[in-house]
């Protein structure tokens, strides 16, 4: 746990040393997102010259753009993703696999003390956002959504060190990342509400553990989904932890037996 702790202090001194990157991170990007998002919904209802879509008010399609941006870039690891990549592309890997730590360990605590620190300011928005225009948002639910995307987050990083183990063997995988996030970006439900899938797709899609990244969450604070559907997220997330993990360790073995470094 002080080998974890260690790592995750040293994303977040790091990430804070460049400030105009932590600042474009956590906020611009986000902040951009959101007034995109929202301007479409508000065209749409425009042009749909209704109060309602599918049982909902424009306010509650509003509010869930607006929490699900920054949702979405909690549950996003592409940066470690991409440095995993390199440091087995590179050999740069061989001064980690002889220390006396798991490179999934070492990388998973550096993800999680720099989402921590960039969500301790991103979601004060959202928040904002929601008091300022008074959109429907129940915030007491905050901490059970804010945990369930922090569990799913652990998934998406098993999923990167899964894309990395490629590295082993091609030497150019960074196509899988990108195809990877746009496939993500469907199924967390940041496109778009998931429940507005018609049957039977909305049932598989949200039972899906890449849901609780953005739309069980979000869809739990702002009242589309009950403590149910965030219980089920849960659950969905652990299989899916315990599937992959599995499938990441084979992948893993398999690579360190084919790989070859000098210089460790």
């Amino acid at each position: 746990m002080k080998r974890n702790l260690a790592f995750a202090n040293l994303a977040v001194v790091t990430n804070l040393e460049y400030r105009l990157n932590y600042f474009v991170d956590a906020l611009v990007q986000p902040i951009l997102t959101t007034g995109i998002e929202i301007l479409l919904w508000i065209a749409v209802f425009k042009g749909a010259h209704t109060d309602m879509i599918a049982g909902f008010s424009r306010e509650s399609y509003l509010s869930y753009a607006l929490w699900s941006a920054f949702f979405a870039r909690i549950a996003t690891s592409w940066m470690y993703e991409f440095r995993m990549i390199e440091e087995i592309s590179s050999g740069t890997i061989n001064s980690l696999i002889v220390r006396p730590m798991s490179f999934y360990e070492y990388y998973l605590s550096q993800l999680m003390g720099y989402k921590i620190v960039t969500t301790i300011i991103s979601l004060l928005v959202p928040i904002a956002g929601a008091y300022i225009f008074n959109l429907p948002a129940i915030l007491t639910r905050l901490p059970l959504a804010t945990l369930l995307c922090f569990y799913y987050l652990i998934l998406v990083h098993t999923i990167s060190f899964i894309i990395s183990t490629m590295a082993f063997h091609f030497t150019k995988i960074s196509s899988i990342t990108v195809a990877k996030n746009l496939f993500f970006w469907i199924l967390m439900g940041e496109l778009f509400p998931l429940d507005l899938l018609p049957e039977p797709f909305k049932t598989t899609i949200i039972s899906l553990p890449f849901a609780s990244g953005v739309f069980v969450p979000v869809g739990y604070i702002t009242g589309r989904v009950g403590i149910e559907t965030v219980y089920t997220g849960f659950i969905s997330v652990t299989v899916g932890l315990i599937v992959l993990n599995l499938l990441g360790a084979y992948l893993w073995k398999k690579g360190i037996d084919s790989y070859v470094g000098t210089g460790a």
